[in-house]
C-alpha cells in the first residue's frame, strides 16, 4: 500500500491557490485512476485506487496547511504505511513555477506543513514531491502570495506541472522514488 498525501487548505476559498496544488495533484491522480469518492476519515479526505497490483490512500488533510502532521501520522499509523511508501506533494517557492522535484528524505525548507509533518513523525525520512510555484513579486507578501488563486502564464504552468506530477506519482508507486528522482527531476540538481 501507498499512501499519497497532498498538502493545502480545505476550504473552498483556497481551492485553486498556490498553496493548494498538493490538494490539485491528488485530485489529478483522484480522477486518472478513478478512485472511490473521499470519504472524512484520520483527519483527512481519503481515498482508494488501485494502479498496477498496488493500492493506494490518496490523502488530503483537513487540519489546515500548518497542521498537516497530524493527519499524516494518523493515517500511517492506522494503515501502518512503512515511510518510503508514503508520498507528500506541496508547493514550493524556491522552484520556478511548473518546475517538480523528487527527493528522498529532507528537511522542512520553511514550509510549515512539511515540518509539522516532520515533527509529529519525529523523522525527515520520507519520500517528498514539490511543484514550484515561484517567489511573489516584489511588494507582494508571501503568505498573500501562496494564498492567491492562480492567474496568468503561472496558472497555464502549474496546471502542466499538476498534471506531470501526477505522472511522478504513478513511476513512484510502480518503480520507486529512484525512478521517478530519474525520470523527473531532470535539468536539476538531486540530492538525496
Amino acid at each position: 500500500m501507498h499512501l499519497i498525501v497532498g498538502l493545502g487548505n480545505p476550504k473552498q476559498d483556497y481551492a485553486e491557490s498556490r498553496h493548494n496544488i498538493g490538494f490539485q495533484v491528488v485530485d489529478a491522480l483522484s480522477r486518472r485512476l478513478k478512485s472511490n469518492a473521499p470519504v472524512s476519515k484520520h483527519r483527512s479526505l481519503l481515498a482508494e485506487a488501485q494502479y498496477s497490483d498496488q493500492k493506494l490512500l490518496l490523502a488530503q488533510p483537513l487540519t489546515y496547511m500548518n497542521r498537516s502532521g497530524l493527519a499524516v501520522k494518523e493515517l500511517v499509523c492506522n494503515y501502518r504505511v512503512d515511510l518510503e511508501r508514503v508520498l507528500v506533494i506541496y508547493d514550493d517557492l524556491d522552484l520556478p513555477p511548473g518546475v517538480i522535484r523528487l527527493r528522498k528524505r529532507g528537511g522542512g525548507a520553511g514550509h510549515r506543513g512539511v515540518q509539522s509533518i516532520i515533527d509529529l513523525l519525529e523523522t525527515e525520512e520520507f519520500p517528498r514531491l514539490r511543484v514550484g510555484i515561484g517567489k511573489p513579486p516584489p511588494g507582494v507578501e508571501t503568505a498573500d502570495y501562496v494564498l492567491q488563486t492562480l492567474e496568468g502564464n503561472d496558472r497555464d504552468l502549474i496546471e502542466q506541472a499538476r498534471e506531470k506530477a501526477a505522472e511522478a506519482v504513478l513511476v513512484f508507486v510502480s518503480d520507486g522514488i529512484e525512478e521517478a528522482m530519474n525520470n523527473f527531476n531532470q535539468g536539476l540538481s538531486s540530492p538525496s
